[in-house]
């Protein structure tokens, strides 16, 4: 990677990114998106990224958003269940977080794509990057992990959620990755993340780490004025493992009352991975899997209500965003909801059991005018807190140095 040209009017920034941020087809892609949107306005940008094999991250971005693109070719390994058990068997003995063992290995990679350049920040995305902090810090002046949410927390949710087995496995994964966040955040300047509850988990491992609340955010979306379908709608990656849990949560616990309930409902669920959910959706009247979709915003549009049954999970959920930014109400689990910020009963309903969810789900689908409240402020919550240009405010105090504007 060449040197940055020493008479740019932009400070040089690096990011290093383990998935590709575009297109916009899932949480982590949005945030790792609007951070690099919000550099690539105020600095030179390179960008790293991990692909496999013949696949070029530089292919991927709009034009002209970064100075130089890279990609880091990912070792291919087989997606069977047998071979990701295997996998995880051999990451439980050496005491390694999945992700963080699967973007481990590759500072060779990097550092020669990194020769004879200086940067004055480097943002390394995921926690699952950061074992390339330290060599990051060679090459810039400032390091920044950007924590889309916090491994530890993520496992223990799960540990929680899960069957006995996957329990045990989660549990070793958590104790895992709590000591390796211990250990690399000492290595970053400064540590963001999407939420108060998130900086005080933070501080709580690493006192010391400098911390900013970085919103997750979506691009600006005007509503779409149509007239929505007696339906609710899941939006999601449906081979996420919250997600999945989540779905058959739902299916299994709520839908069928409800199906009973309201015989001409619709159950649509909107994202990639369809395949991850096929077994549980399999003769159920009336649910929808659309796969992945080119606008999951105009698809949530069509339902009357969006639900986030989510039982584990870390950082805040996007897809409640979405559903917001649509005007369309929500029922989510508290888990779901959280770092939001939002009021149970101002801008979504709250359900934390089985019975409570099918309860609030039908209180908005016979009220009209609760529907109506909780639509309305939920735009507004949008509208207020979770654009990209409302979120880039937080990072001002940070990165704008040297020239950024």
């Amino acid at each position: 990677m060449a040197a940055s040209p020493k008479l740019s009017p932009k400070p040089s920034a690096l990011m290093i990114s383990p998935e590709a941020p575009y297109p916009l087809d899932g949480g982590g892609a949005l945030r790792t998106a609007s951070l690099l949107q919000y550099l690539s306005a105020r600095y030179d940008v390179d960008l790293i990224a991990f692909r496999h094999a013949g696949q070029q991250i530089a292919e991927m971005l709009p034009a002209g958003l970064v100075r130089r693109a890279e990609t880091v070719a990912l070792q291919p390994h087989k997606n069977t269940l047998a071979a990701r058990a295997a996998r995880n068997a051999v990451r439980l003995v050496r005491f390694r977080p999945p992700l963080l063992d699967r973007f481990s290995g590759y500072g060779d990679n990097i550092e020669k794509l990194l020769q004879g350049s200086t940067y004055d920040v480097a943002v390394l995305e995921h926690f699952w990057s950061a074992p390339y902090l330290p060599l990051a810090r060679r090459y810039a002046t400032r390091a920044v992990l950007n924590l889309h949410n916090i491994e530890s927390t993520w496992h223990q949710s799960c540990a929680r959620a899960g069957s006995a087995g996957r329990s045990l496995v989660h549990q070793c994964f958590q104790h895992a990755a709590a000591r390796q966040e211990k250990h690399f955040l000492k290595h970053c300047d400064l540590a963001l993340v999407a939420s108060d509850e998130d900086a005080r988990r933070v501080l709580s491992i690493a006192p010391e780490t400098a911390v900013c609340v970085y919103p997750n955010a979506i691009p600006w979306r005007g509503v779409i004025n149509c007239e929505p379908e007696f339906s609710i709608a899941f939006s999601g990656n449906l081979e996420y493992e919250p997600n999945h849990v989540g779905l058959r949560y739902f299916l299994a616990r709520i839908w069928p009352a409800l199906k009973a309930r309201f015989p001409a409902l619709k159950f649509r669920i909107i994202g990639k991975n369809a395949y991850a959910i096929q077994s549980d959706v399999a003769g159920l009247d009336s649910v929808e899997c659309t796969g992945a979709v080119e606008d999951p915003f105009a698809w949530l549009s069509k339902s009357m209500i969006a639900i986030a049954p989510l039982l584990s999970g870390s950082g805040t959920r996007l897809k409640i965003i979405e559903a917001w930014a649509a005007q369309r109400a929500v029922v989510s689990t508290s888990i779901g909801a959280e770092g939001l910020g939002a009021r149970d009963g101002e801008s979504l309903l709250l359900a934390d059991t089985a019975e409570n969810f099918l309860e609030a789900v039908s209180s908005l689908l016979t009220g009209d005018k609760l529907r109506q409240k909780i639509a309305n402020n939920g735009r507004e919550e949008y509208e207020r807190k979770f654009t990209w240009p409302i979120a880039w405010k937080a990072l001002d105090p940070y990165f704008l140095i040297d020239g950024g504007t």
